[in-house]
């Protein structure tokens, strides 16, 4: 019994010097509106709070595979289907942009749901008559 709580103790700090060496993830910095604007795609998984924006609408998109053998849609082509349903609403960019896991549905061999918020940025006029 005294053989195991030593070993006990001797793993149980071993866990604890190894959880201590770990730094947590950082979270990502938050999008700029330049960076936003530069990108070929404007979508972006987080809120850009550098520049004020209006909301134009929410949209959703529904990114199916072709066939069986088809992979699963990738980000990228998520976040494009998205852009492309905001450019038809005038937008300049998607904030809060979201999908979720590939799934199958009456109709497709996988389905991906995507979400979020089509923006057009305020001009500068805009942003002093607000003042």
């Amino acid at each position: 019994m005294k053989r195991f709580a030593i070993t006990f103790a001797a793993l149980s700090l071993a866990a604890t010097a190894h959880a201590q060496n770990i730094a947590p993830a950082a979270p990502a910095p938050a999008p700029t509106y330049a960076a936003v604007i530069a990108m070929d795609v404007p979508v972006v998984a987080g809120d850009i709070t550098d520049r004020p924006y209006r909301v134009v609408g929410d949209i959703t998109a529904e990114v199916r595979r072709a066939t069986v053998f088809s992979k699963n849609a990738s980000e990228a082509k998520v976040y494009r289907e998205l852009w492309e349903r905001a450019e038809k609403l005038g937008a300049d960019a998607v904030v809060n942009a979201s999908y979720g896991d590939a799934r199958v549905v009456a109709l497709s061999w996988g389905s991906r749901r995507a979400t979020g918020q089509a923006i057009k940025f305020l001009t500068d006029a805009e942003i002093a008559a607000r003042r």
